[in-house]
């Protein structure tokens, strides 16, 4: 049977993904994607968990592998999981909030990211997936009462 998982006999299992946030100086780290779907688009850094490999591992990998920044994981922003952020494979996303741990900030795109760069969290271009929300939903969980 195509498409069955050997283990559980279920089908089309969601995967999980991390993004890693990244905000200096009221900028967001974002990338370029250079590969589909929404190559071309801009997106927050991240990526497929690896097997053996804790969220906040494959965040901080992933983050290293498409910006060359390296990071530490601060908190956990939320989880995504609306089958539409990304119709075709529907993965669920795990969002962490991280700070870059060395360097002067400086990145460029690796991996299947064609370039990397800081945004204006208030002059955004526009975001793969849905991005805008989860950015929005984290510069809401900053703002005071």
């Amino acid at each position: 049977m195509a498409n069955q998982c050997e283990y559980c006999g279920r089908w089309d299992s969601r995967a999980t993904v991390v993004d890693g946030i990244v905000v200096r100086n009221r900028q967001v780290l974002l990338i370029k994607r250079g590969i589909e779907p929404h190559k071309g688009e801009y997106a927050i850094p991240g990526g497929y968990m690896d097997r053996d490999e804790t969220a906040e591992d494959a965040c901080i990998r992933e983050v290293l592998e498409e910006t060359g920044l390296q990071v530490e994981v601060v908190e956990f922003l939320g989880y995504y999981d609306d089958p539409k952020r990304d119709r075709e494979r529907q993965n669920v996303s795990l969002v962490f909030v991280c700070r870059a741990v060395s360097g002067s900030g400086e990145v460029q795109g690796g991996d299947d990211a064609e370039e990397a760069a800081w945004f204006p969290l208030n002059q955004l271009p526009k975001l793969a997936f849905d991005h805008e929300q989860v950015l929005s939903d984290f510069v809401e969980s900053r703002e005071p009462c």
